[in-house]
């Protein structure tokens, strides 16, 4: 983009806030796909010509309506907590910053409004204020933003409970906004919200949300530790299958406690874990069924007696915070996504352990998917090829795993994207001139 372009377009947007300052655009043009050494090395140089951060619906208009005017990509970043560059600009241009446009706009019975920019913290907090709470969350919901979240997120905090995000009827409703020099606002509701839905922002600029609210549990951060593995998750398969009211299963092994540094009083490393959040009323029963697999109790405490011994939350030990307490001690470590067969044996998963020793650490989460289990893999691997982490991937394809790659860039490579071809249909509906995110979808490449 020229000089002269992005003056133009600043001039057109009036006073709407945008800088051209190199520190700002090299923050702004960054998400956490430095977690891939794949990644890294191929998005070093892509930087953001501009960044805007709109703080209302007619600033985010008159954002849209230049692009449009002056032809310049746009880039939709929500807090950057993504893994996979979704917020970094491969053509420049524009980021557009949603975190100013952060309003919580109506709590009500069984639902809240919301503005895409807002953290979900922030949504969660007034849920909570009213006796509801959120149905799932990000582990980085302090971080994290509504339209980040739904816009490159897949299941989180609470997936165990109420299902990942596509099918657990969380999402009530979307407003975007069509990228054109004239934009419009469309509202989504039912199947069609799955248009916009972990898109990677390519098909529209989500404004608002509607998120199904369910009553307040008082959940209390759990861990129990197993002899082994395969204990932990027979365990995590009884648990699931029980009619424990249970938001988190989230099993690591011994060897994840080095970079557990704030619960070492209660996972030491000489067992493995089941970190979980459980509901008040069944933290008894929870731990009774942990010990048919020779499970013990090692921590149950509230929110607030979490707090007081400054623990870290266990919301924020689970999902890819694990692979983040791992990166800030060693940053030769890496992950994969991978979906485990159905059922998930103890068996495989001791036979995974065993054969790949040190270079890979095992984690599970636990999650629902049309009232099955569906258990995800996030193992630690020790990162040395591009072509060993493929041939590590090739192997769990073997045992029958389902792997989505999160060392690409493209977002067709890294699962079903729109087989049926409605996604690709809509975004030339909502973005005729091809400006949302361009170079992250291979069939527009």
């Amino acid at each position: 983009m020229t000089v002269q372009t992005i003056e133009q377009f600043r001039q057109d947007i009036g006073s709407v806030f945008s800088t051209v300052e190199d520190r700002e655009r090299a923050m702004k043009s960054r998400d956490f796909h430095w977690y891939s050494p794949v990644l890294t090395p191929q998005l070093k140089d892509c930087m953001a010509d501009v960044v805007v951060q709109p703080q209302t619906q007619a600033e985010i208009e008159a954002v849209v309506a230049a692009a449009a005017k002056h032809r310049l990509p746009i880039t939709v970043r929500g807090g950057g907590t993504g893994n996979y560059g979704q917020a970094v600009p491969l053509q420049g241009g524009i980021v557009l910053d949603m975190t100013r446009f952060n309003k919580v706009l109506a709590v009500e019975d069984g639902s809240i409004r919301i503005e895409a920019g807002a953290y979900i913290k922030s949504a969660l907090d007034a849920a909570l204020a009213t006796g509801q709470q959120l149905m799932m969350y990000p582990s980085t919901m302090q971080s994290a933003t509504v339209g980040g979240y739904l816009g490159g997120g897949f299941a989180g905090i609470g997936s165990v409970k109420h299902g990942i995000i596509r099918d657990s009827g969380m999402i009530q409703s979307l407003k975007i906004m069509t990228v054109e020099e004239s934009p419009k606002i469309m509202t989504l509701s039912g199947a069609d919200v799955g248009f916009v839905f972990h898109a990677w922002g390519t098909t529209g600029i989500i404004i608002e949300a509607q998120l199904k609210l369910v009553p307040a549990v008082k959940w209390i951060d759990c861990i129990a530790t197993f002899p082994t593995y395969g204990d932990t998750i027979a365990f995590g398969n009884a648990a699931f299958a029980s009619d424990l009211d249970i938001f988190l299963l989230s099993a690591v092994e011994k060897r994840f406690a080095p970079f557990y540094k704030r619960t070492q009083a209660y996972f030491d490393g000489s067992r493995d874990a089941m970190f979980s959040m459980v509901n008040e009323k069944d933290v008894d029963a929870f731990f009774a069924l942990a010990a048919k697999f020779n499970g013990v109790r090692s921590m149950a405490v509230s929110e607030a007696e979490s707090a007081d011994a400054k623990l870290r939350p266990i919301h924020q030990t689970a999902f890819n915070h694990t692979t983040l307490m791992a990166l800030q001690v060693d940053r030769s470590w890496t992950y994969l996504q991978i979906v485990m067969p159905d059922p998930f044996t103890p068996e495989l998963a001791e036979k995974q352990l065993k054969y790949f020793g040190d270079e890979v650490l095992m984690h599970h989460e636990y999650t629902r998917e049309n009232g099955r289990p569906r258990i995800g893999g996030l193992p630690l691997i020790k990162f040395t090829t591009e072509a060993r982490l493929n041939e590590i991937m090739r192997i769990f394809e073997a045992d029958g795993c389902m792997i989505n790659n999160p060392h690409i860039f493209k977002l067709e490579d890294g699962g079903r994207f729109d087989p049926e071809g409605r996604k690709m249909a809509f975004r030339k509906q909502v973005d005729p001139l091809g400006l949302m995110n361009p170079g992250k979808l291979r069939s527009l490449s």
